[in-house]
């Protein structure tokens, strides 16, 4: 019997294909209604394929956040609390 991680590692780009489109429309390529079960084992899947395949900007459920810096103008969230240089960024009160 296959497990868990045995069945991810053989997932192929076509199948999370058919997986992905399977979650976003509730229905199988035939028509079949997807199950409220079978919709979150297939999510799970997608999601898990995702982490082992692709950057985290290319993730299914990824959001691009701005962070909203003291003087009152916006920056990109790098995700990081350390400068370009591994110096660590001063904690900032407003």
């Amino acid at each position: 019997m296959m497990n868990y991680q045995q069945l991810l590692a053989s997932l192929t780009p076509d199948v999370y294909r058919q997986l992905k489109r399977a979650v976003e429309t509730g229905k199988w390529a035939s028509g079949a209604s997807l199950t409220p079960e079978q919709r979150q084992l297939c999510l799970q899947a997608v999601i898990a394929f995702d982490v082992r395949h692709k950057p985290e900007q290319d993730r299914v459920g990824y959001v691009h956040r701005k962070r909203h810096t003291a003087c009152g103008g916006d920056r990109e969230d790098d995700g990081q609390s350390s400068t370009a240089d591994g110096h660590e960024r001063p904690m900032k009160w407003q």
